[in-house]
C-alpha cells in the first residue's frame, strides 16, 4: 500500500520505494529506506506528517505515493 493511503496513528515498515535514483537518495538522506519503521502522525489532506524515531518529517502526497509500506 502506498504511504499516501496510510491512516493517522499507523506504525508501518517501508517495503519499497518506486522512484528513481534521485528520489531514493533523497529519502535515504532523511532516514527513509526499505526496512525503516515509521509512524503516521497526520494524514489530513495536506502533506503527510511521519515520525521516524524522534524526528518528524512532512512528505508531499506525490512522494508518499511512491513509498510502499506494509
Amino acid at each position: 500500500m502506498p504511504l499516501a493511503y496510510a491512516k493517522t496513528g499507523e506504525t508501518l515498515r517501508i517495503q519499497n520505494i518506486a522512484g528513481g535514483r534521485n528520489l531514493s537518495r533523497r529519502l535515504a538522506e532523511m532516514g527513509l529506506y526499505p526496512g525503516s519503521t515509521i509512524k503516521v502522525i497526520s494524514n489530513q489532506g495536506g502533506p503527510i506528517i511521519i515520525a521516524i524515531g524522534e524526528t518528524r518529517l512532512a512528505i508531499g502526497k506525490g512522494m508518499a505515493a511512491k513509498i510502499f509500506v506494509g
